[in-house]
């Protein structure tokens, strides 16, 4: 299989009053196509860093990390906002949903984004609702959803542009364990049937049994 994503000696380092902290250190792996990564680690070991520095949502202090063979650490701004917007899709642990639209018109936003004409957004949109189970739900505000619920619109934004990967923070972090499964079972579909490369945060050992390929970290170091 083809490499995704390759990372390549990561090093990400945080410069703080009290002195520098070592966020990634020397990290070194590769990612196939259609791949649902697990990553595991303690509070603190630099789980979250690492998925944003390959989201292209942060900058690393040296290494290397390619997307399809392209290097994104030494892309442009402009550069790296193209790569979130045609190749990624973010899913996080507190949905970030925008309240005052509806299921709806929170997924169209990620449409909005690629300048893609209103009516072509509203089809786009919901078909991927009818895709993660919320065709009855496209008019409801996020407060009239449950928590449940809510990650799946979240999901639904994260796929409606397409993306080669879905990136996602501790994404049933905040869901109970038979809400979790759900949205794990819901991942999993969508991993296997669309070959959407998944990298997925969690503390959870059930969640992590989901992937095929497991990443842990310690004090920002790779744990074989």
């Amino acid at each position: 299989m083809k490499n995704i994503i390759k990372v390549e000696n990561l090093t990400k380092i945080y410069n703080h009053s009290e002195g520098q902290v070592n966020a990634l250190k020397d990290i070194t792996f590769s990612i196939d196509k259609g791949d649902f990564v697990s990553i595991t680690g303690p509070s603190g070991s630099g789980k979250t860093t690492l998925l944003l520095a390959i989201g292209g949502l942060i900058k690393t202090t040296s290494g290397n990390i390619e997307f399809e063979g392209k290097k994104i650490n030494v892309a442009s701004d402009k550069e790296l906002a193209n790569y979130r917007k045609r190749n990624v899709g973010f899913v996080m642990q507190n949905f970030s949903l925008i309240p005052y639209m509806t299921a709806l018109q929170n997924v169209m936003v990620a449409l909005g984004l690629n300048r893609i004409p209103r009516l072509k957004q509203i089809s786009l949109a919901a078909e991927v609702l009818e895709l993660v189970g919320l065709r009855d739900r496209k008019y409801h505000f996020p407060r009239e959803l449950s928590a449940g619920q809510q990650q799946r619109v979240a999901i639904a934004r994260a796929l409606v542009n397409n993306p080669s990967v879905i990136f996602a923070d501790e994404p049933t972090g905040n869901l109970d364990p038979s809400l979790s499964l759900e949205i794990l079972e819901l991942l999993k579909e969508i991993n296997h049937k669309q070959s959407i490369t998944i990298m997925m945060v969690t503390h959870s050992p059930e969640a992590a049994k989901f992937s095929n390929v497991k990443i842990k970290l310690q004090d920002g170091s790779l744990i074989i």
